[in-house]
Protein backbone atom coordinates (compact mmCIF):
# COMPACT_ATOMS: atom_id res chain seq x y z
CA UNK A 1 0.00 0.00 0.00
CA UNK A 2 1.35 3.55 -0.96
CA UNK A 3 0.33 7.10 -0.17
CA UNK A 4 1.48 10.58 -1.03
CA UNK A 5 -0.22 13.68 -0.10
CA UNK A 6 1.12 17.24 0.86
CA UNK A 7 0.81 18.16 4.32
CA UNK A 8 1.90 20.87 6.50
CA UNK A 9 3.56 22.40 4.12
CA UNK A 10 5.80 19.08 2.32
CA UNK A 11 5.21 16.07 0.67
CA UNK A 12 4.59 12.99 3.05
CA UNK A 13 4.42 9.52 1.34
CA UNK A 14 3.69 5.99 3.12
CA UNK A 15 4.82 2.64 1.92
CA UNK A 16 3.13 -0.56 3.98
CA UNK A 17 4.42 -3.89 2.91
CA UNK A 18 2.20 -5.73 5.29
CA UNK A 19 -0.71 -7.00 3.56
CA UNK A 20 -3.90 -6.65 5.47
CA UNK A 21 -3.65 -3.05 6.49
CA UNK A 22 -6.97 -1.47 6.50
CA UNK A 23 -7.06 1.56 4.78
CA UNK A 24 -8.74 3.50 7.28
CA UNK A 25 -5.38 3.03 8.92
CA UNK A 26 -3.69 5.04 6.45
CA UNK A 27 -6.50 7.33 6.29
CA UNK A 28 -5.89 7.85 10.50
CA UNK A 29 -2.06 9.18 9.39
CA UNK A 30 -2.84 11.93 6.85
CA UNK A 31 -5.77 12.82 8.83
CA UNK A 32 -3.92 13.04 12.44
CA UNK A 33 -1.10 15.22 10.57
CA UNK A 34 -3.67 17.36 8.88
CA UNK A 35 -5.22 18.20 12.48
CA UNK A 36 -1.29 19.06 13.77
CA UNK A 37 -1.27 21.56 10.91
CA UNK A 38 -4.31 23.10 11.90
CA UNK A 39 -3.38 22.94 15.63
CA UNK A 40 0.08 23.79 15.62
CA UNK A 41 1.09 25.62 12.82
CA UNK A 42 2.50 29.48 13.79
CA UNK A 43 1.57 30.53 10.41
CA UNK A 44 -2.22 29.94 10.59
CA UNK A 45 -3.92 32.59 13.04
CA UNK A 46 -6.47 30.43 14.69
CA UNK A 47 -4.25 27.67 15.54
CA UNK A 48 -3.33 26.92 19.31
CA UNK A 49 -0.10 28.07 18.41
CA UNK A 50 -0.62 31.26 17.36
CA UNK A 51 -3.44 32.23 19.91
CA UNK A 52 -0.62 31.22 22.54
CA UNK A 53 1.49 33.49 20.96
CA UNK A 54 -1.39 36.19 21.29
CA UNK A 55 -2.07 35.06 24.85
CA UNK A 56 -5.73 33.88 23.99
CA UNK A 57 -5.34 30.50 25.82
CA UNK A 58 -6.04 30.18 29.31
CA UNK A 59 -5.23 26.41 29.00
CA UNK A 60 -3.06 24.35 26.95
CA UNK A 61 -3.69 21.29 25.52
CA UNK A 62 -1.67 18.22 26.91
CA UNK A 63 -0.03 17.88 23.20
CA UNK A 64 0.80 21.68 23.25
CA UNK A 65 2.51 21.43 26.56
CA UNK A 66 4.18 18.39 25.69
CA UNK A 67 5.52 20.00 22.56
CA UNK A 68 6.75 23.03 24.68
CA UNK A 69 8.17 20.84 27.24
CA UNK A 70 10.42 18.88 24.84
CA UNK A 71 11.03 22.80 22.87
CA UNK A 72 12.24 24.08 26.60
CA UNK A 73 14.30 20.95 27.14
CA UNK A 74 16.60 21.19 23.83
CA UNK A 75 16.64 25.07 24.63
CA UNK A 76 18.35 24.37 28.00
CA UNK A 77 20.33 21.36 26.38
CA UNK A 78 21.91 23.65 23.83
CA UNK A 79 23.24 26.76 26.18
CA UNK A 80 20.06 28.89 24.04
CA UNK A 81 21.24 27.68 20.79
CA UNK A 82 18.22 25.94 20.03
CA UNK A 83 15.13 28.39 20.68
CA UNK A 84 11.87 28.25 19.72
CA UNK A 85 11.03 31.75 21.10
CA UNK A 86 13.72 33.87 19.57
CA UNK A 87 12.93 37.88 19.67
CA UNK A 88 11.26 39.74 17.07
CA UNK A 89 9.48 36.54 15.72
CA UNK A 90 6.36 34.57 17.36
CA UNK A 91 6.76 31.37 18.37
CA UNK A 92 7.55 28.73 16.23
CA UNK A 93 7.82 24.91 17.73
CA UNK A 94 7.82 23.53 14.17
CA UNK A 95 11.22 21.92 14.94
CA UNK A 96 10.39 19.64 17.05
CA UNK A 97 6.03 19.35 16.11
CA UNK A 98 7.56 17.76 12.64
CA UNK A 99 9.29 15.28 14.05
CA UNK A 100 6.59 14.36 16.77
CA UNK A 101 3.54 14.17 14.68
CA UNK A 102 5.05 11.64 12.55
CA UNK A 103 6.49 9.63 14.75
CA UNK A 104 2.99 9.58 16.74
CA UNK A 105 1.48 9.11 13.03
CA UNK A 106 4.43 5.71 12.71
CA UNK A 107 2.91 4.91 16.35
CA UNK A 108 -0.93 4.71 14.72
CA UNK A 109 0.16 2.59 12.13
CA UNK A 110 1.62 -0.01 14.44
CA UNK A 111 -1.32 0.05 16.52
CA UNK A 112 -3.22 -1.22 13.21
CA UNK A 113 -0.56 -3.85 13.02
CA UNK A 114 1.75 -2.76 10.75
CA UNK A 115 5.40 -4.43 10.69
CA UNK A 116 6.83 -2.70 7.48
CA UNK A 117 6.55 0.58 6.37
CA UNK A 118 8.34 3.95 5.31
CA UNK A 119 6.68 7.18 6.39
CA UNK A 120 8.37 10.08 5.14
CA UNK A 121 7.90 13.63 5.71
CA UNK A 122 9.57 15.99 3.78
CA UNK A 123 12.82 14.04 3.96
CA UNK A 124 12.65 13.12 7.28
CA UNK A 125 12.32 9.34 7.45
CA UNK A 126 10.77 6.82 10.53
CA UNK A 127 10.89 2.74 9.24
CA UNK A 128 10.00 -0.33 11.00
CA UNK A 129 10.96 -3.44 9.29
CA UNK A 130 14.02 -2.98 7.39
CA UNK A 131 16.33 -2.86 6.02
CA UNK A 132 14.73 0.56 4.38
CA UNK A 133 17.88 2.38 2.16
CA UNK A 134 17.95 6.11 2.81
CA UNK A 135 19.70 8.59 0.71
CA UNK A 136 21.28 11.54 2.50
CA UNK A 137 20.88 14.40 0.03
CA UNK A 138 24.51 15.74 -1.02
CA UNK A 139 24.20 19.84 0.73
CA UNK A 140 25.55 21.18 -2.13
CA UNK A 141 23.85 19.10 -5.04
CA UNK A 142 20.28 18.29 -5.29
CA UNK A 143 21.11 15.68 -7.73
CA UNK A 144 23.65 13.84 -5.36
CA UNK A 145 23.75 11.74 -2.16
CA UNK A 146 26.54 11.66 -0.06
CA UNK A 147 25.79 8.72 2.17
CA UNK A 148 23.63 5.92 1.99
CA UNK A 149 22.31 4.19 5.20
CA UNK A 150 20.61 1.13 5.90
CA UNK A 151 17.39 1.62 8.51
CA UNK A 152 15.49 -0.98 10.22
CA UNK A 153 13.19 -0.13 13.33
CA UNK A 154 14.04 3.71 13.59
CA UNK A 155 14.33 7.29 12.42
CA UNK A 156 16.40 9.21 10.36
CA UNK A 157 16.40 13.54 9.99
CA UNK A 158 19.05 15.81 8.12
CA UNK A 159 18.76 19.65 9.15
CA UNK A 160 20.38 22.30 6.09
CA UNK A 161 19.70 25.24 4.40
CA UNK A 162 19.60 24.12 0.79
CA UNK A 163 15.24 24.03 0.74
CA UNK A 164 14.76 26.85 2.81
CA UNK A 165 17.77 29.15 3.04
CA UNK A 166 19.21 30.07 6.27
CA UNK A 167 15.63 29.54 8.09
CA UNK A 168 17.61 27.71 11.27
CA UNK A 169 18.63 30.55 13.37
CA UNK A 170 21.16 30.28 16.62
CA UNK A 171 19.33 31.79 19.23
CA UNK A 172 22.86 32.86 21.37
CA UNK A 173 23.39 35.40 18.66
CA UNK A 174 19.92 35.95 16.74
CA UNK A 175 21.55 35.02 13.83
CA UNK A 176 21.73 32.27 11.14
CA UNK A 177 23.67 29.08 12.19
CA UNK A 178 27.41 28.98 10.91
CA UNK A 179 29.63 26.17 10.40
CA UNK A 180 28.09 23.55 9.25
CA UNK A 181 26.71 22.45 5.39
CA UNK A 182 24.23 19.74 7.01
CA UNK A 183 23.98 17.03 9.63
CA UNK A 184 21.33 13.91 9.39
CA UNK A 185 20.84 12.12 13.00
CA UNK A 186 20.27 8.82 12.94
CA UNK A 187 17.68 7.75 16.20
CA UNK A 188 15.25 5.53 17.64
CA UNK A 189 12.47 7.77 17.12
CA UNK A 190 11.43 10.76 14.80
CA UNK A 191 10.77 12.84 17.71
CA UNK A 192 14.65 13.10 18.99
CA UNK A 193 16.24 12.70 15.40
CA UNK A 194 14.79 15.65 14.10
CA UNK A 195 14.71 18.12 17.54
CA UNK A 196 18.46 16.94 17.81
CA UNK A 197 19.01 17.65 14.25
CA UNK A 198 17.96 20.59 14.06
CA UNK A 199 19.18 21.68 17.61
CA UNK A 200 22.82 20.40 16.60
CA UNK A 201 22.26 22.42 13.35
CA UNK A 202 21.71 25.79 15.57
CA UNK A 203 24.96 25.72 17.24
CA UNK A 204 27.24 24.80 14.79
CA UNK A 205 30.41 22.75 14.53
CA UNK A 206 30.29 22.53 17.91
CA UNK A 207 26.73 20.39 17.93
CA UNK A 208 28.28 17.43 16.14
CA UNK A 209 30.15 16.26 19.69
CA UNK A 210 26.88 17.28 20.82
CA UNK A 211 24.37 14.95 19.04
CA UNK A 212 27.17 11.94 18.68
CA UNK A 213 27.55 12.34 22.80
CA UNK A 214 22.97 11.53 23.22
CA UNK A 215 22.11 8.32 23.79
CA UNK A 216 20.69 6.45 21.08
CA UNK A 217 21.89 9.30 18.24
CA UNK A 218 24.14 8.35 15.46
CA UNK A 219 25.40 11.33 12.72
CA UNK A 220 27.17 12.45 9.78
CA UNK A 221 27.39 15.70 9.07
CA UNK A 222 29.37 17.94 6.33
CA UNK A 223 31.05 21.05 8.13
CA UNK A 224 31.73 23.80 6.75
CA UNK A 225 34.91 23.20 5.31
CA UNK A 226 33.44 19.88 3.59
CA UNK A 227 34.65 17.48 5.58
CA UNK A 228 32.71 14.38 6.71
CA UNK A 229 32.31 13.90 10.07
CA UNK A 230 30.23 10.53 11.43
CA UNK A 231 30.06 8.55 14.68
CA UNK A 232 31.54 5.44 13.91
CA UNK A 233 28.20 3.47 14.64
CA UNK A 234 26.16 5.47 11.84
CA UNK A 235 24.75 2.96 9.63
CA UNK A 236 26.37 3.45 6.11
CA UNK A 237 25.02 1.14 3.53
CA UNK A 238 27.41 3.10 0.74
CA UNK A 239 29.15 6.40 0.74
CA UNK A 240 30.13 8.73 -1.30
CA UNK A 241 32.05 11.98 -1.57
CA UNK A 242 30.55 14.95 0.10
CA UNK A 243 33.42 17.00 -2.32
CA UNK A 244 32.42 15.59 -4.87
Amino acid sequence: MRRVEHVMGFPVSLRIDDEGIPESAVDAVFAWLREVDVRFSPFKPDSEVSRLDRGELTELSADLREVLDLCEHYRIATGGAFDVRLPDRGLDPCAVVKGWSVQWAAQLLTAAGATRFCLNAGGDVVAAGGPWRVGVRHPEHADKLCTVLDLNDGAVATSACYERGDHIIDGRTGRPATGLLSLTVVAPALTEADSVATAAFAMGAEGVDWAAGLEGCEVFAVDAHRQVLRTPGFPVAGERSAAA
